[in-house]
């Protein structure tokens, strides 16, 4: 069996379906398989050297583009300033759609802020049968099928691949090691894993993330998770991103 259709419970209870409260909503009709995208942006330092008045407005017509969006996703925005030297801005995107990914990038590209601001790194995935849920107030958080997206403080992000070595072991010991690594993650029910799909539109395989309100859990996680079999078989050398989850004006407040 191949990893990417096995993650046990632990692939069930990370991956999202999108809902809306609006009953004419396209998250209504119950799409199992949406688009998500992690965009992470470097400002110019340049930036720092406007004057506070054009940077409030520059600010407020970049956050005017991304809320317009409100309706097309499920957005959430990270601050690295202070954690990374790669960026400092990331947006969390989850959707149906890879045009409106495309065009809602260029629009905030177009904006005057967007003129200072880098791609550090853009990372497309997909999610497969289960998919991210808003929390509505009603359904269980912990169910397999209602998973609430953006509930942590910190959000750690995985690009990841396996090396060529794993697709040739036999489906029932790649199942057998992807038990171990998620009997290590049971034993955190504070970090919420969540794995998504990248064949075939990056370099990357996976993109693993783990939402957190604890990053020294995590920490203790990631140090047992690497001494699995399972992770000698994981490609190293790829970035790892420490993000905290704050309003989009504190994001872009921060970058001075």
């Amino acid at each position: 069996m191949d990893p990417s259709n096995r993650q046990k419970e632990q692939s069930e209870s990370a991956s999202l379906r999108l809902v809306s409260d609006k009953k004419d909503s396209p998250w209504s009709a119950g799409v199992e398989k949406q688009f998500v995208n992690f965009i992470f942006f470097r400002i110019n330092p340049s930036w720092r050297k406007l004057d506070a008045e054009s940077k409030s407005i520059f600010k407020r017509e970049f956050q005017s583009v991304y809320e317009s969006y409100s309706e097309d996703f499920l957005l959430f925005s990270y601050s690295l300033v202070g954690f990374d030297s790669k960026a400092d801005l990331m947006l969390w995107r989850i959707g149906l759609s890879l045009d409106l990914i495309q065009e809602m990038t260029a629009k905030l590209f177009r904006t005057r802020l967007g003129s200072y601001l880098e791609t550090a790194e853009n990372y497309l995935a997909i999610t497969k049968k289960r998919a991210f849920i808003a929390d509505d107030g009603l359904g269980d958080p912990q169910s397999r099928a209602h998973v609430v997206a953006g509930s942590g403080n910190y959000h750690f992000v995985y690009p990841s691949a396996k090396h060529p070595d794993w697709y040739e072991k036999p489906g029932s010991e790649r199942d057998a090691l992807i038990e171990e690594n998620f009997m290590v993650g049971q034993k955190f029910p504070n970090i919420r894993i969540h794995l998504t799909h990248a064949f075939g539109s990056s370099d990357q395989e996976y993109l693993v993330s783990f939402e957190t309100d604890e990053p020294r859990d995590f920490l203790a996680l990631a140090e047992e998770l690497r001494q699995t079999p399972a992770s000698k078989l994981t490609l190293r050398g790829m970035p790892v991103y420490t993000c905290r989850k704050r309003p989009l004006s504190e994001c872009l407040d921060a970058l001075g």
